[in-house]
């Protein structure tokens, strides 16, 4: 391996961002809610020496740490919210909760962002160490899960000045994201009835619940119609209480709808309330729809993507060890061949042998398969050359957002992974800072596929974070 001048600064910050990693898996906390887990990154960017910028974009839970006055501008993206209901023991391979009902770190983003601000903080010692001009930021986001922080940072303009992002994502198998992903909006439907009496006088009443379910109904024949990628789900936030004698004069459902683009997603936003308006003329109730977050489609960068894998190629996969393999295997066997064809099949490789942890990396010559999923990374990339990439964390086939993967977010491969994730990025940004040519060509590229029109965001001119809204949701 030829050895990366930046990778022994990792190495020797390692210890701390271990403790950050763990620190935070110990307070999950959700949506807009994380104010343990940002005042433990505070706490450790204000012992690195950043200068520290609060309340970011008015989100109290965001936070900004910079080094650095002038030279070309590397920024780092970390995240450390969590999920609702997935509590679990770590290392233990059977579901089995710390506190039942409680949240945990189910997609791994206690370990997203120390690894970031690991691979910023290795950045700057290296600029310091040589001299180098240069500055580098972390940026602490909160509400990737459903709150779409990164959207509202980008229109509060705070990423305007920065040359390169770069981040990643923990997983089971390291690898350079080379695709897009689904554009994703959020949007409540409330609905508003008359209460009577179930039983004497059913008449009188307008049922907001049947108005909910009604329209459950019509999205699910509106399935036929839309595109094989779009994706609908939804959740009851206020089924209009427990008495079945009553008919309920108010319910709430929240939507996620997902297309390839934000312009088709647009287009779908509005016949999903169609629907919803069909369903409350059938039940002759009111119907509210509110568009709570959106987040753009991912827009992936050839000259970073190529920048990274040269990376990842020269540093190969994590160092894991027999110890590591074989706690892996124990934690695979909760899983089915199903979950790992699945995670094979998220980069592209199909697999040839059984193996517990990924020995290897992804080459670039595998198939693209676009992410089926959606982040608010994507509002970012439209509007600063972004590239990330996919970690080697977990045993192979372990779900996002399960208790698997909150079982192994202390592990020693999720830290050889997370560290791992580290080396890649702050090489990446090392090698940002001394190319000239290399900036150049990723904002040619980021305005070679945005177009003339360039980004647009998908947020309402009055939008705010809705932080009262969803603090504690996911």
């Amino acid at each position: 391996m030829n050895q990366h001048p930046v990778w022994p600064f990792v190495d020797e910050q390692q210890p701390r961002f271990r403790a950050l990693s763990d620190a935070v898996w110990a307070v999950p906390e959700t949506c807009y809610a994380e104010r343990k887990s940002a005042a433990l990154h505070i706490k450790e960017l204000e012992h690195q020496g950043f200068r520290i910028t609060r309340n970011v974009a008015d989100i109290p839970t965001a936070v900004i740490g910079e080094w650095g006055d002038s030279g070309p501008l590397v920024a780092f993206l970390g995240e450390y919210d969590a999920l609702a209901a997935l509590s679990q023991e770590a290392d233990v391979a059977e579901f089995k909760p710390l506190e039942e009902g409680a949240n945990g770190h189910g997609c791994g983003h206690n370990l997203l962002g120390s690894a970031a601000m690991l691979a910023a903080t290795a950045v700057r010692d290296w600029l310091r160490e040589t001299g180098t001009e240069g500055r580098v930021r972390y940026y602490g986001c909160p509400a990737e899960e459903g709150g779409s922080a990164k959207a509202f940072m980008v229109k509060a303009g705070v990423f305007n000045d920065v040359d390169i992002v770069i981040t990643w994502h923990p997983a089971s198998i390291a690898s350079v994201m080379r695709s897009s992903s689904l554009a994703a909006a959020r949007v409540d439907f409330t609905f508003t009835g008359r209460a009577s009496h179930a039983a004497a006088s059913p008449q009188l009443g307008r049922s907001a619940l049947d108005a909910v379910e009604l329209m459950s109904v019509g999205v699910n024949y509106l399935r036929e119609h839309m595109s094989d990628q779009a994706r609908i789900h939804y959740a009851y936030l206020d089924a209009g209480g427990i008495s079945p004698n009553v008919v309920q004069a108010s319910a709430k459902v929240r939507y996620v709808i997902r297309e390839p683009r934000t312009r088709e997603m647009k287009s779908l936003i509005e016949r999903v309330k169609k629907v919803a308006e069909g369903a409350a003329l059938m039940s002759e109730t009111k119907m509210e729809a509110k568009l709570v977050t959106v987040s753009s489609e991912l827009v992936p960068n050839g000259p970073l993507i190529e920048a990274m894998q040269k990376n990842l190629d020269r540093l190969g996969p994590p160092p894991f060890n027999s110890d590591d393999h074989a706690y892996a295997a124990k934690m695979q066997a909760t899983m089915t061949e199903e979950d790992v064809s699945a995670c094979y099949g998220m980069t592209g490789l199909k697999k040839t042998e059984d193996k517990s942890l990924a020995d290897f990396t992804v080459p670039p010559t595998a198939p693209i398969v676009d992410l089926p999923g959606s982040t608010d990374v994507g509002d970012v990339s439209w509007v600063v050359p972004t590239v990330q990439m996919w970690g080697a964390n977990y045993a192979i086939g372990t779900p996002f957002h399960t208790w698997q993967m909150v079982a192994q977010g202390k592990s020693e491969p999720a830290i050889k992974g997370m560290t791992h994730a580290a080396q890649v990025m702050a090489a990446t940004g090392v090698d940002v800072i001394l190319d000239a040519d290399l900036r150049a060509r990723a904002k040619s590229d980021l305005e070679a596929r945005i177009g003339p029109q360039g980004y647009i965001s998908p947020l309402p001119d009055d939008a705010v974070p809705p932080i009262e809204e969803m603090a504690g949701q996911s």
